[in-house]
């Protein structure tokens, strides 16, 4: 039996789950090795051997190991199927700018929120102070991606990406007050979200990594048969 090509090196309900949707919506066969977050196994020498930032993902390949979320859902679309549009289709510019907006801006304002004290160390007032300003950031990045959003019957890289970060919003951090933030304030993102609750994809994901039965629009802690999502 021929050994799948790529193997996803994940953490429960972390960024690789992004990738894990991708993987399943290509229909691409993969493997998976647990990344335990509790042993802080993202930072031993072999995983930094795949990532050296010391984060997860990595997805070996046969042509090497890549590391980011965006690069990741990038490389796979543009070699297995129609997730983004091919290089000469005008329709890439936008699918680009968004791409890299949820990765350069989205993305890293989540890990302000989530971790400030890797941003403004331990003092705790410092770190209200940031969370509250990362709160008002995200809510202004959220309504320009609401303004622009298309909703379609299929996904591509940018649901892909985006559901999942929706999701830790309504989820994460667990000891602060969550209530800033409504997905069913944005329509067409909520409905994006819905989309995506009903495709295999979501529902391997669900699975494999225990979020429960709608994991975007209305999450639940999750419950993973092996590791830990912190």
């Amino acid at each position: 039996m021929t050994e799948p090509a790529y193997t996803l090196h994940y953490a429960p309900d972390n960024a690789s789950l992004i990738v894990r949707l991708a993987l399943e919506e290509l229909g691409l066969p993969y493997r998976t090795r647990l990344v335990d977050r509790r042993r802080a196994a993202q930072r031993a020498p072999a995983h930094l051997a795949l990532n050296p930032a010391g984060l997860i993902p990595a997805l070996e390949t046969p042509d090497g190991p890549i590391f980011e979320t965006g690069a990741i859902l990038l490389w796979l679309a543009d070699r297995h199927g129609d997730l983004i549009p091919p290089p000469r289709d005008p329709a890439r510019t936008d699918a680009l700018k968004w791409l890299f907006y949820l990765s350069n801006t989205l993305h890293p304002a989540l890990r302000m929120l989530f971790y400030p004290s890797l941003y403004v160390g331990p003092d705790a007032a410092h770190q209200a102070q940031l969370r509250a300003q990362t709160r008002a950031n995200i809510l202004r990045h959220v309504a320009i991606l609401e303004a622009d959003c298309d909703p379609r019957g299929t996904p591509s890289v940018l649901d892909l990406y985006l559901a999942p970060m929706l999701r830790w919003l309504q989820l994460y951090p667990r000891e602060s007050d969550r209530s800033w933030f409504e997905l069913a304030s944005f329509a067409k993102l909520h409905h994006m979200a819905l989309m995506l609750e009903g495709r295999a994809s979501t529902h391997a994901a669900q699975t494999a990594e225990g979020l429960g039965p709608t994991p975007f629009t209305a999450p639940q802690a999750p419950q993973p048969p092996e590791g830990t999502a912190t």
